[in-house]
């Protein structure tokens, strides 16, 4: 039973810091003037094959979240200074 329990926190516990890093993920410290628009990131993902659904500021980054060519929902972050795709998640 113990052992169920410090499974089941240690489990939490990671959760909690992957959400965390997400949420503090520094893409860039250029000044916003310095980004590229939302419709430049918006271009930029669709030409990686991605149907965009919405583009979004968090933190540092713009998370784009679109359709993949298979169907699947993802959420990839790009830096705003550069355009580069520079993490990924898919359910």
């Amino acid at each position: 039973m113990k052992m169920i329990i410090l499974a089941t926190l240690m489990l939490a516990t990671t959760s909690v810091g992957v959400a965390r890093a997400e949420e503090e993920q520094n893409c860039t410290i250029a000044a916003k003037d310095k980004w590229l628009s939302e419709n430049s990131i918006k271009e930029k993902a669709k030409a990686t094959g991605l149907d965009v659904r919405r583009v979004k500021v968090e933190g540092s980054c713009y998370e784009v979240y679109a359709i993949d060519a298979k169907g699947n929902k993802v959420e990839t972050v790009f830096n705003p200074e550069t355009g580069a795709a520079v993490g990924n998640e898919s359910e």
